[in-house]
């Protein structure tokens, strides 16, 4: 197998034009090469600036996750601080677990961020939504954001091996007249749901709203959760 590493996006075009395979962080791959074969040639963005970026806006795609420190908001470092091993932390990318994974750690705290992803296609560099970055496996160059003013993040204790813990990730921001908004997004099982409401009007105004999106559809013990979650954000003086 060929391991192309593009230095510029006209390169990394041209490894896809050849068909090259996304290899990511090759931590879920790998297992699936050795079983079925190894690619004639794989791409990896290790070494392409947009993709390896890390600021208070910005994630690039091919980022190792434990390379995500506190120059992101705190709900996505906690995300990416929340995969798997160290050993795992040190070779999966950002890419990886919001493309490549079913779990999607990350995928959360990137929803209520309000984040809109950079891909690579066959046409060039565009930006889209993270949903359709999802559902059609784009190859993902970055993520932007919106910096909250307030986030967090929690992870329900779970045995290796077993169903997916529950995720409730929560972010504030402030629009351009002040006024407070409140989003929240959870991982039940294998799937995402996610809420918006505002929230200068306290937290039992906040969560009443909650209970009419999709978050109110949750079993009572997830949306426990929310509420607990809800209210720790809500008390952090910069979130109100």
């Amino acid at each position: 197998m060929l391991l192309r590493l593009p230095t510029s996006v006209t390169e990394a075009q041209e490894c896809m034009a050849d068909g090259a395979v996304p290899v990511g962080g090759a931590t879920l791959v790998w297992a699936t090469w050795q079983r079925d074969g190894f690619p004639d040639q794989a791409v990896s963005l290790r070494n392409l600036p947009e993709a390896t970026v890390v600021g208070p806006k910005t994630l690039g795609g091919a980022v190792v996750l434990h390379q995500v420190d506190d120059r992101v908001p705190q709900v996505l470092r906690r995300a990416a601080g929340s995969v798997g091993t160290g050993a795992v932390r040190r070779t999966a990318t950002v890419g990886g677990n919001l493309v490549g994974s079913s779990l999607r750690c990350l995928l959360p705290a990137a929803l209520v961020l309000d984040a809109h992803a950079t891909v690579l296609g066959s046409d060039g560099v565009y930006a889209t939504d993270l949903y359709e970055v999802v559902a059609k496996r784009h190859l993902l160059l970055a993520l932007h954001w919106r910096t909250p003013v307030a986030s967090g993040y929690h992870k329900q204790p779970a045995e290796a091996g077993g169903p997916p813990p529950l995720v409730v990730a929560t972010a504030v921001h402030a629009d351009a007249e002040g006024r407070h908004h409140l989003r929240v997004a959870v991982r039940d099982g294998y799937e995402v749901l996610s809420g918006s409401t505002a929230c200068d009007d306290g937290t039992d105004q906040a969560l009443g709203a909650l209970e009419r999106t999709d978050v109110g559809a949750l079993p009572p013990q997830a949306r426990e959760a929310v509420h607990r979650q809800v209210a720790r954000v809500l008390a952090d003086p910069a979130g109100r």
